[in-house]
């Protein structure tokens, strides 16, 4: 079953991409240019060029699941981020579907367990 949790790690695909592409020329597209394996678990986020499609690609075992969004009006922004390396939020990848942009904001420091 597809389910996206916090505990996930989220990274964006900082290029466009062409949403013709299915789940197994995404996870070479994670391979080549991210430099990650795409059997990780961890969650990939594409967008095309005009910002009206989100793909999300997983591996669960199993296979991979392809999660595709398009909107019939509108766009989707990309977040500004602290890093460069891509890394999402749980929090930023829900306000980015959402269509929420927020102008300012503050984060304040949580507790998090490192295993």
């Amino acid at each position: 079953m597809f389910s996206l949790t916090s505990s996930q790690r989220y990274l964006l695909y900082k290029g466009d991409c062409d949403m013709r592409r299915g789940a197994y020329s995404l996870s070479g597209l994670v391979r080549s240019e991210l430099n990650r394996d795409p059997l990780s678990g961890e969650v990939f986020v594409f967008l095309n060029r005009r910002r009206s499609c989100i793909k999300l690609l997983r591996w669960e075992p199993g296979g991979f699941v392809l999660y595709s969004k398009h909107l019939e009006k509108g766009t989707y922004t990309r977040p500004h981020f602290a890093n460069t390396d891509g890394i999402l939020s749980w929090s930023e990848l829900v306000l980015m579907i959402e269509g929420i942009v927020i102008k300012k904001s503050i984060q304040k420091p949580r507790y998090t367990a490192f295993s």
